[in-house]
């Protein structure tokens, strides 16, 4: 079996082209960069070795494994994210939390940040990365979550203090900005299925989805300086519940940002005061 018929193989059985690629370099033992290096040997021969690792390695994705899971790594906002099934596969549509975040985050040097459900750490090391003088400090219940992103923060070399506990119950004083990921699925989603090898409990949030951000919502204003700002990611259709509920709590300048997809990806408001 030669590279370009392996390849033929895997999107046969329904894989996307991108992914196929990236599954073969992985058997191969050749970095995501490297499809060009396929293109230019698509008549070279699979070894039996790498052909078994391949198989193995489709099968699972078949399966609904994520890439990330597979390769063990994630890029997220040019970060290289080591990320397993302990955390959520780090999605790019997240980037326009951390892209909105710095925004406001621009005029305030040495701005003290929150990251709520933190998972492998992708929007807390992404902020600090892009403004190392930020305070962070990220929040997870998980303690099997908590260990990938400590691991990222040390591998990376970004400085960021981690808490255990449920949302901002072990956060203390205030901060000019909080900043989520929380889950958002309703309980009978029946997308649930398809994202079987990730952490139920980064994903599901009671029936009409909204349990934890109301409770994040809730608790923020005890932890935000007059002047700061809580964002939140939500799904696809719930932008409008989202800024009811940060209306009704006492947040104003309360709005939507769209994703790449033009969707209403994350929402915030900022806590009434002088900044």
């Amino acid at each position: 079996m030669t590279l370009a018929q392996a390849l033929a193989a895997a999107q046969a059985l329904g894989l996307a082209r991108l992914d196929a690629q990236l599954l073969l370099l992985l058997a191969l033992e050749r970095g995501p960069q490297e499809r060009a290096w396929l293109l230019a040997h698509d008549t070279d021969p699979l070894p039996p070795e790498r052909q078994q690792r391949f198989e193995q390695l489709l099968q699972r994705r078949a399966g609904g494994e994520p890439l990330a899971y597979l390769s063990g790594t994630k890029e997220f906002f040019g970060l290289p994210l080591r990320v397993d099934a302990r955390v959520l596969d780090p999605r790019p549509d997240t980037e326009t939390l951390v892209e909105w975040a710095l925004e406001l985050l621009a005029p305030l040097p040495g701005a003290s940040v929150v990251d709520l459900g933190t998972g492998s750490g992708a929007i807390a090391l992404a902020l600090k990365h892009a403004r190392p003088e930020l305070r962070v400090t990220a929040v997870d219940a998980s303690a099997d979550a908590l260990a990938v992103a400590r691991a990222n923060a040390e591998r990376l070399d970004l400085p960021v203090t981690f808490l255990q506990g449920s949302w901002l119950s072990p956060v203390a004083g205030r901060h000019q900005l909080i900043v989520s990921n929380p889950p958002y699925v309703t309980d009978d989603d029946p997308h649930l299925a398809a994202l079987a090898h990730e952490p139920l409990q980064a994903l599901a949030s009671g029936p009409d989805g909204l349990r934890d951000i109301r409770e994040i919502i809730a608790q923020a204003p005890a932890h935000l300086l007059p002047g700061g700002w809580l964002l939140l990611e939500q799904g696809w259709d719930q932008a409008a519940a989202v800024r009811a509920l940060l209306a009704g709590a006492g947040f104003v300048q309360v709005q939507s940002r769209m994703d790449l997809a033009g969707i209403a990806r994350c929402s915030g408001g900022q806590w009434p005061g002088l900044g």
